[in-house]
């Protein structure tokens, strides 16, 4: 193999493993660093509500991030007016109610999460 079909060759290998890693970083920076709760601020009722969400809700929405899962994101939903797929009300007792009893493909937690529970957790949804 003559030298210009290995720099060639070097060179296809590099624009691709560039190209990889560019995406990579732009897929990144929607996505936060995980901060503690006291970074956040998060008070026990809030902190409770977050390992809630963590065991429940984090597989299938993020928190902090702009981008769904299977589900939409909860970054902000409680600052918009509507829930993004629903057009429903943003408030504590839709919320409730999407969290008790499901809505689509989501389940409801009603036989999981005691009504405390569900307040803590919405709780937590309101810091995000």
């Amino acid at each position: 193999m003559g030298i210009m079909k290995v720099l060639n060759s070097i060179s296809r290998r590099l624009q691709v493993f560039v190209a990889i890693l560019a995406l990579f970083v732009v897929a990144g920076c929607d996505v936060e660093r995980r901060k503690s709760d006291s970074e956040l601020g998060l008070n026990p009722q809030q902190a409770a509500g977050r390992k809630l969400y963590d065991n429940y809700c984090d597989r299938c929405h993020e928190p902090y991030s702009s981008r769904g899962k299977k589900g939409p994101s909860m970054k902000g939903v409680f600052q918009r007016p509507y829930l993004s797929l629903s057009g429903l009300p943003a408030n504590d007792e839709r919320m409730t109610d999407i969290v008790k009893f499901g809505r689509a493909k989501m389940e409801g937690f009603n036989q999981t999460m005691s009504d405390q529970q569900i307040k803590d957790l919405l709780a937590y949804l309101h810091t995000l």
